[in-house]
């Protein structure tokens, strides 16, 4: 299992006025970081993919489509086109990085909603896209990670079954799917059944507390969910995802108003003990 943090607890564009926080999440264990990738350039990127190896940390990248008028599932033309040029810039930037995936709900905008599920067009149009996407990516070494998000987010990817049935669309070793425990907190009837379906497409764990603050301290039974991801002989990234009231951009996005952890010492000590006994303990229980 390799832990790490996704930083958009922090930023929604890291600077160096971050590396601070970055450098005290190596100290605590952290194998890797998952960088926001949501605007700037690969330049910018490969800056920062200096300054990770330099503390000692792996990434990966998380993403989104910015707006309808970019979106890879229209059934517009231009628009898919202009969804699959800032699919391949995210890329571009998780190259530079040198990031072992791109992940995220880089599949539909965030907050679109057509008043239906989604077409046979849009999985259509969708499929395609990530099958090319997921062709480049694999010839530099990196995988998608698509997540899936609740209804009240996306109408795209909402439960595992969908994951798993897209991942089969797609049909590419590099298109996985990215396990988010708060999404399928809400949109899947039993953690583990819905862990066992996508388990073969996982690339990314997301540990996400049912009201997105630190793990451990609300009602998701995680051991039960680190027993199926270990006993499907998954050992990759395991990364937390949390979020607070801070920054108000990512405030409005993920509906967080109010503070869901003390401080971020708190945050990153607390989540990294945690997840790292908890997938100890699965292991145990597992061997018993």
């Amino acid at each position: 299992m390799k832990l790490g943090i996704n930083l958009l607890c922090l930023t929604d564009f890291v600077t160096e006025a971050h590396l601070p926080a970055i450098r005290q999440i190596k100290a605590l264990g952290y194998d890797g970081v998952e960088v926001p990738v949501l605007s700037g350039q690969p330049s910018h990127y490969a800056w920062l993919a200096k300054e990770l190896d330099a503390i000692g940390l792996e990434r990966c990248t998380t993403s989104i489509v910015p707006s309808p008028d970019a979106s890879p599932i229209s059934d517009d033309r231009d628009n898919r086109a202009r969804g699959r040029k800032h699919l391949d810039w995210a890329l571009d930037c998780a190259i530079a990085l040198g990031a072992q995936s791109v992940g995220g709900p880089i599949h539909a905008p965030i907050g679109h909603f057509t008043g239906f599920g989604p077409t046979e067009s849009e999985l259509s149009h969708g499929a395609e896209a990530h099958r090319a996407l997921a062709t480049r990516a694999e010839a530099n070494g990196i995988y998608l990670s698509l997540e899936h998000l609740n209804r009240f987010e996306t109408y795209f990817l909402n439960t595992t079954t969908q994951c798993r049935d897209y991942a089969r669309r797609v049909d590419h070793p590099a298109c996985r799917i990215m396990y988010d425990t708060f999404h399928a907190n809400i949109e899947d009837r039993n953690q583990v059944a819905a862990y066992e379906t996508v388990a073969p497409h996982v690339g990314v764990v997301h540990i996400s507390e049912n009201d997105r603050g630190i793990p451990g301290r609300g009602h998701i039974d995680f051991l039960s969910i680190m027993q199926a991801v270990r006993r499907s002989g998954y050992d990759g990234w395991v990364t937390l995802e949390a979020f607070g009231a801070g920054l108000p951009a990512i405030a409005a996005a993920t509906r967080v108003w109010r503070p869901l952890f003390p401080d971020y010492d708190t945050l990153f000590s607390e989540s990294a003990a945690f997840i790292r006994n908890t997938w100890d303990a699965a292991g145990r229980e597992i061997a018993a």
